[in-house]
């Protein structure tokens, strides 16, 4: 009796549901590096290094608590290089009379899954992801019956679900659910801002960084310097230096931007928690219990824990509800394509130049680097949200569909037609003044509106206001914005827009094949 237990690159967890209460001696662990998963889209080259090694530890820390592994390397001479075809392989290898798995995070695998037990001849249970704080179905209950599925009124049930920041009556910590409003502030120069806790490679990451290397040159990004957690030993010290260095001071300058800090006061744990190394519960108590001491003030605090029970538990269930029709959304008919500098990092606007090419280096950009420049850019100019999802897909390390495609496809597109957003996340050049250093060191001059000049964010958000006005002028939170449209001469609408259209006429669009192969 042979019981085999596939683990995907994102299960990385001791706490697996599959890997509980089974006999360890009757039972075959299997990982597998396999080149479909590394190239159903181009991702990032320190995204893959950083899953094959993590992959790789992980092996190493279950054989060592006594569980026999089968580890397939993407080199080795009969991989298959993909899931089903190596599930099978190790099926019949290990002549298993039985498969245990959990569910893939992503739509297409939990497809590939249902043909596991059928194709390999063998019973296959197919276990919950109860790694999450919200199981499917208790979203999908949550979701009944409601006319619109706001996040606000999710994360509240998920702070009483948990108990995290709440008062023995049942009230909120600090009086109020969400302090949002106190985490706008822009970055001051000079700050001894933190750096994330860095790893130096091991003989087992050296290894990974030379095959990623050699078989995956032609992806996009840097893969040195590679310092990044991929062990649960690492990534428990990564978010014990989160929480005493940059925590208390993350909430007020969340949404900071500024030239040479890739990272400010943020944790980029996501890519821990995103590939099982961490759990979202434990990250957020251990946040928690910093306020609770005193150590981190409310609105950090806050949100942080936001951001995960509210955030990413709501995109996981919204991702669920919605698939597989949410890929293909496209409300607002946005057709240009993809332009090429997004890959190149070469264009004169310098928040999208900064960005880009923070992300080419570490695979990484903040939250309102994605949704404020590089998703309000490509929101402005009516880009193909499934060229712009795609993108999003490949260059970031915490970068997994069910949590990357309702961040891009819903609150940044707004290509769901507003399932996930109340109103599109545009804005001018001022918000991004407002909130980072770019501007200064920018060719095109914000203070303009129009012109050759002037920032192009100027002129696109006006023009997106005017081509989208039938769906969004009747919209509460943009009736002002319309307002102020309208109050415009029609010779300085016309400015406007034809400074947007001689814009956009310079975009040069991406050669195929760099996100997915042509």
């Amino acid at each position: 009796m042979t019981l085999l237990i596939p683990v995907l690159g994102d299960q990385l967890s001791p706490s697996l549901a599959s890997l509980q209460n089974v006999d360890r001696k009757t039972s075959v662990v299997l990982l597998m590096e396999v080149w479909d998963e590394a190239t159903y889209v181009r991702h990032h080259k320190k995204k893959i290094a950083f899953i094959f090694s993590a992959m790789r530890h992980f092996a190493d820390d279950l054989r060592a608590k006594g569980w026999t592994v089968d580890y397939v390397t993407l080199d080795a001479p009969e991989n298959t290089h993909g899931f089903t075809g190596e599930v099978v392989r190790a099926a019949k290898r290990h002549r298993a009379t039985r498969i245990r798995t959990v569910t893939g995070s992503e739509y297409r695998v939990c497809q590939l899954q249902q043909e596991w037990g059928k194709k390999a001849g063998t019973p296959c249970d197919i276990l919950e992801d109860d790694r999450f704080i919200c199981s499917r179905d208790e979203f999908e209950h949550w979701a009944k019956d409601r006319r619109t599925l706001r996040m606000e009124y999710f994360y509240r049930e998920m702070r009483l679900k948990t108990g995290l920041l709440m008062n023995a009556d049942g009230t909120p910590a600090g009086g109020q659910w969400n302090f949002d409003h106190d985490n706008r502030e822009k970055p001051v120069g000079r700050l001894n801002y933190p750096s994330p806790e860095r790893f130096n490679p091991d003989d087992t990451t050296t290894d990974v960084l030379k095959l990623v290397q050699h078989r995956f040159a032609d992806h996009f990004g840097e893969l040195q310097p590679f310092a990044l957690p991929v062990t649960r030993h690492q990534a428990l010290k990564a978010l014990e230096a989160f929480v005493s260095t940059s925590l208390p001071d993350f909430g007020r300058y969340q949404d900071a931007m500024m030239t040479g800090q890739d990272y400010l006061y943020h944790s980029s744990l996501s890519l821990c928690l995103n590939t099982g190394l961490l759990t979202p519960l434990e990250v957020c108590t251990a946040a928690a219990e910093s306020y609770e001491q005193g150590d981190a003030p409310i609105n950090s605090v806050e949100g942080f824990i936001r951001q995960i029970i509210g955030w990413r538990e709501y995109m996981r269930g919204m991702y669920w509800r919605d698939m597989p029709g949410f890929a293909s959304r496209n409300e607002l008919a946005a057709r240009r394509p993809l332009p090429g500098f997004f890959w190149t990092g070469q264009t004169d606007m310098n928040c999208l130049a900064q960005s880009i090419d923070q992300t080419k280096r570490e695979a990484y950009a903040h939250h309102i680097q994605r949704l404020m420049v590089l998703g309000n850019f490509a929101l402005l100019a009516g880009l193909n949200p499934q060229e712009v999802s795609d993108w999003f897909l490949v260059v970031y390390f915490d970068a997994f569909e069910w949590v990357e495609l309702p961040n891009v496809i819903g609150m940044s597109q707004f290509a769901d037609g507003g399932k996930i957003a109340s109103k599109p996340y545009v804005g001018s050049g001022a918000y991004i003044n407002r909130m980072s250093d770019y501007c200064g060191k920018c060719r095109f001059d914000v203070g303009r509106k129009t012109g050759s000049e002037a920032c192009p964010f100027n002129a696109l958000y006006w023009d997106f206001l005017a081509r989208h006005e039938t769906r969004f002028s009747h919209n509460m939170r943009m009736k002002n914005m319309y307002a102020i449209w309208h109050r415009f001469s029609r010779e300085r609408q016309q400015d406007y827009r034809s400074s947007a259209s001689v814009f956009l006429e310079t975009l040069t669009p991406a050669a195929p094949g760099w996100a997915r192969k042509a």
